[in-house]
């Protein structure tokens, strides 16, 4: 792919760039937000030097059209996702904007990663084997890696800086933080969700193990903001392939992870340089995703 098709940062020079995050980079115009999805690609919470092709324009595409699916649960912060709608200071962009940019309400955005397990993998894994439990949840003995769990649960943790690991927090400290209220319903929203959005997926050949959510105040109301459903914020696993007892094949950034596991890497900054290999691979699990949800291709 042509290196010009390769967004690794944005440079909207006329607007007022608010903060660059591990993919997304947030502008205020107008009294709303421009987000913009890059190609940089995170993992162990750094950012890759090597960018993945059309990751922005995949992540974008399926967080709208899972946005659009939501909404009779929860209402979203999407205004437009189409440049010719934007601010007028956004026309000149209109180009590099285009398919990976969403025009957003300007939210207040909670303090707290609303996460939802329905399968026992990735951290949930290494505390349950040591504790029998996932964030002060105590699960049934005898549990295997990539079990299913008996129910969905709510598993929060905090929102820590770029390069910074979440920590896993348990339901009474995400009170602590949101007050009961909000806890309380930010977590029936998120379990809602995950049960809305595994059962799509379930009928495209897709488990969602894992997922997670963010939410923001508007107005005094609870909304969903930033993305949702996608490689990025979740476990994708092939239905027809699913094993339980060990490690999935995912359409997720799971290879690219345990590419990273095999090197002799710190998982701190400096991050070692991707091969093609590992970047094609990487793409095409995305893309897959994308396709096998909502049945579009990209453009």
């Amino acid at each position: 792919m042509p290196r010009n098709e390769i967004l690794l940062k944005s440079d909207l020079a006329d607007l007022k760039l608010l903060k660059r995050g591990k993919v997304r980079d947030v502008y205020e115009v107008d009294g709303k937000l421009l987000i913009v999805a890059s190609d940089r690609m995170s993992a162990f919470d750094v950012v890759m030097d090597d960018p993945i092709p059309d990751k922005g324009k995949i992540l974008t595409k399926l967080s709208l059209f899972w946005f659009e699916y939501l909404e009779k649960i929860v209402e979203n912060h999407i205004i437009s996702a189409d440049p010719a709608h934007y601010p007028a200071a956004c026309r000149k962009y209109s180009k590099e904007l285009e398919g990976r940019s969403m025009l957003v309400k300007k939210a207040k955005p909670l303090a707290v990663e609303c996460i939802v397990r329905g399968y026992l993998s990735g951290s949930g894994w290494s505390e349950y084997q040591d504790k029998g439990s996932v964030c002060g949840i105590s699960l049934p003995r005898g549990l295997k890696q990539s079990d299913k769990l008996p129910y969905p649960i709510f598993t929060p943790s905090t929102k820590a800086e770029q390069g910074i690991h979440d920590e896993n927090i348990s339901f009474e400290d995400t009170v602590e933080i949101l007050g009961r209220n909000n806890a309380e319903e930010v977590r029936d929203l998120s379990l809602r969700i995950y049960e809305t959005g595994r059962e799509l997926a379930a009928q495209k050949g897709i488990i969602i193990a894992d997922t997670k959510f963010e939410f923001g105040f508007m107005d005094n109301r609870i909304i969903l903001i930033d993305e949702v459903l996608t490689p990025d914020s979740s476990r994708f696993w092939p239905m027809d392939g699913y094993r339980s007892g060990g490690p999935q094949k995912s359409f997720d950034k799971q290879f690219l992870r345990d590419y990273l596991s095999s090197l002799n890497w710190s998982k701190k900054p400096p991050p070692p340089r991707l091969p093609k290999e590992v970047i094609d691979k990487t793409r095409a699990k995305y893309l897959e995703a994308l396709e096998r949800l909502t049945g579009a291709r990209l453009d």
